[in-house]
């Protein structure tokens, strides 16, 4: 890191940048020479201060897992982020768009752990600690102008995490191939579909990708944690107005409502 630490200056802009939902130019424009862990020691004082004003971590985010999302931001490797208590939205109820700046909405699969799990790990013992999965819609929101991002600055922005919306019907993985599930988006007009082997083969990958990388920082999963594993369509930029529906073979649906 540069003798000038940028990390309490970015992590207070983007911290406003969420609250006053004015977007801050990207942190790799004014350093360019952020590394990886100079961007996630930002994520962490960010999430920390957050956790100090009363949040809860929940679980945690695999970004940029699918070949779609890479190629949307011109990203060729995942990273992660921290879901808080205060992201999670029910299912069908109303959003506010106007809480966000610039938001997308992208199917995934969310996992929940039912024991703790250690990096590093395969996917073997990735698979014995989760508990069940389920259908999932991930409200995405860059609090860097325009989504023009490098690496760098979406990890810095805590993998853009911003919202979380789970179905409610969920399911054992004995009872699916996940690299098998197949998924359908619509939004009006809008239609997308995907499969779960856009996400690094499988979307277990990503969780074990996960549990090694947060192991090697000394972070584990919890019981009850929830995991992201990425999303299986491109992000779809949504406003007031927009209903989002994703509908998985073997998970059901899910869905979004912005107001």
């Amino acid at each position: 890191m540069s003798p000038t630490d940028p990390l309490p200056l970015l992590a207070g802009a983007l911290e406003r940048a969420r609250e006053s939902r004015c977007g801050i130019a990207a942190p790799s424009d004014s350093y360019p020479w952020l590394t990886i862990d100079d961007a996630y020691a930002v994520q962490l004082s960010v999430v920390h201060a957050r956790i100090e004003a009363g949040a809860v971590i929940r679980g945690y985010k695999v970004g940029l897992t699918s070949k779609a999302m890479q190629s949307q931001f011109g990203i060729d490797q995942p990273d992660f982020g921290h879901l808080l208590d205060d992201m999670f939205l029910p299912d069908s109820q109303p959003i506010t768009a106007a809480d966000y700046l610039q938001p997308r909405v992208e199917p995934e699969i969310a996992f929940v752990m039912s024991h703790e799990l250690s990096g590093p790990v395969d996917v073997e013992q990735a698979e014995a600690a989760v508990d069940h999965v389920l259908p999932c819609l991930e409200l995405i929101d860059s609090r860097i102008e325009n989504w023009r991002v490098k690496l760098v600055d979406t990890i810095a922005d805590n993998a853009a995490a911003a919202g979380v919306i789970l179905g409610a019907r969920p399911a054992k993985l004995s009872q699916l191939d996940l690299a098998a599930v197949s998924c359908h988006i619509e939004a009006g007009s809008y239609h997308d579909h995907g499969l779960g082997s856009a996400v690094m083969g499988s979307p277990i990958n990503a969780v074990v990708w996960l549990a090694n990388t947060l192991g090697a920082r000394g972070v584990s999963f919890a019981p009850g944690d929830v995991i992201l594993a990425g999303a299986l369509t491109a992000a779809k930029p949504v406003s007031a107005g927009d209903r989002v529906t994703a509908t998985f073979s073997g998970l059901g649906s899910v869905s979004a409502l912005l107001v």
